[in-house]
């Protein structure tokens, strides 16, 4: 089973996290099938390919809590800044 999830990056007590595709079987850190964004949570700066999410979705894929999370504050600012 393909899971989206957070991949850790960054230096000790400065996390950073790449939202990546992934085995479920797979370490946290171990090699991706697919990277498709960025997650600062110092920033909260939040980077996704929105094109590569959907269509591993659409193939099963299951994002975790805190990525299904994620995606819905994008869904939200992406909704914000198309009506303005």
């Amino acid at each position: 089973m393909v899971k989206i999830r957070l991949k850790r990056v960054g230096s000790k007590k400065a996390p950073h996290y790449r939202v990546v595709a992934v085995d479920s079987r797979c370490r946290r850190d171990g090699k991706p099938l697919e990277e498709l964004g960025y997650y600062n949570p110092r920033s909260k700066d939040l980077k996704l390919d929105q094109e590569a999410v959907d269509k591993w979705m659409k193939v099963g894929a299951q994002p975790s809590d805190t990525v299904a999370s994620l995606l819905r504050k994008a869904a939200a600012a992406t909704a914000v800044q198309a009506t303005a």
